[in-house]
C-alpha cells in the first residue's frame, strides 16, 4: 500500500516547518527558486513550441509538453518549495496532527508569496536576457496567455482541481519507486498529461503570464486577465491538493486499517 509514501510526505512537511520555523527568509527563497524551475520550463516549452506554432502544425502543443516536463525534474532534485504541492503535503500533516492548522496555513501562504516574488523575478531577467524581444518569437506564447487570461471563470476553477490532483501525484507516486530513472520519467510523464490536457496551474500560469506581460504582447493580454485566471485557478488547486489528495489519502489509509483488515 501507499502508506510508506504517505509517511514520507509527513516527513517532508515537518522538514518545511523546520525550514519555515528557522528562516523565513531561507523558506521564502525556497519557494522562489521552484517558480523560477517553472520558469525554465515555460521558456523552453513556448519556444520550442512556438517553432512548430508558427508554421500552424500540430505538433506544437505535444512538443511544449513534453519540454515542460524539465521543470518538474528540476524541482525534485533541485530543491524549492512549490504552493500546489505544499496543498497536499501541509494538508496531510495536519490532517494526522503533525502540523497544528495555523502553520499550514502560514506555510501555505508564504510559499505561495514566494512563488509569485520568484516568477516576477524570472521574467525580470528573460526581459533583461531579449529571450522574447521579437514579436514573431512570442505568438505561440501570447495564444496560450490569451486563451487562459479568457477562460470562463467556472471552467478555471474545475481544470484546477484535475491538474494539481495530478501534480501532487506527479510527486506523491514515484516515492514508492526504486531508481532515478523511473522517478523522472513517472514525472515527466505526469506534468505531460496535465499540460496537454490544458488544465490549469497557478504556478505555471503565474510564469506564463510574467513573461507574456514583459514582452511585446496584444490588448487582450493583461495584468486584470492574469488575475482573473489566478484567483479561481488558485482555489481549484487547492481543493484538488487539499482535498482530493490530503484528505482522501488520509481516510483512505487511517492508521490501524491494515491491522483491521487482518
Amino acid at each position: 500500500m501507499e502508506t510508506k509514501s504517505l509517511t514520507l510526505v509527513e516527513e517532508l512537511a515537518l522538514k518545511k516547518l523546520g525550514i519555515f520555523q528557522q528562516s523565513l527568509l531561507r523558506y521564502l527563497l525556497r519557494a522562489m527558486m521552484a517558480s523560477m524551475f517553472i520558469g525554465f520550463g515555460v521558456v523552453v516549452a513556448f519556444k520550442s513550441g512556438n517553432l512548430f506554432f508558427a508554421e500552424h502544425s500540430p505538433v506544437a502543443y505535444p512538443l511544449a509538453a513534453l519540454t515542460f516536463g524539465g521543470a518538474i525534474i528540476l524541482i525534485a532534485y533541485g530543491g524549492g518549495d512549490l504552493f500546489t504541492g505544499n496543498t497536499f503535503y501541509f494538508t496531510l500533516a495536519g490532517l494526522r496532527k503533525k502540523i497544528r492548522w495555523p502553520h499550514v496555513l502560514k506555510l501555505l501562504a508564504f510559499s505561495y508569496i514566494g512563488n509569485i516574488m520568484g516568477a516576477v523575478f524570472f521574467a525580470g531577467i528573460v526581459y533583461a536576457s531579449g529571450l522574447f524581444k521579437d514579436p514573431s518569437s512570442t505568438n505561440f506564447l501570447m495564444s496560450i496567455a490569451d486563451h487562459k487570461m479568457n477562460t470562463p471563470t467556472i471552467e478555471l476553477f474545475f481544470k484546477a482541481i484535475l491538474c494539481n490532483w495530478l501534480v501532487c501525484l506527479a510527486f506523491f507516486i514515484p516515492m514508492a519507486q526504486k531508481g532515478d530513472g523511473a522517478k523522472m520519467f513517472s514525472m515527466m510523464l505526469f506534468v505531460f498529461t496535465f499540460f496537454i490536457s490544458g488544465y490549469e496551474h497557478s504556478i505555471a500560469n503565474m510564469s506564463v503570464f510574467a513573461i507574456s506581460l514583459v514582452s511585446p504582447h496584444p490588448d487582450t493580454v493583461s495584468l486584470a486577465g492574469a488575475i482573473h485566471n489566478l484567483i479561481p485557478v488558485t482555489l481549484g488547486n487547492l481543493v484538488g491538493g487539499a482535498v482530493m489528495m490530503g484528505l482522501l489519502y488520509h481516510y483512505a489509509n487511517k492508521p490501524g486499517g491494515e491491522e483491521v483488515i487482518k
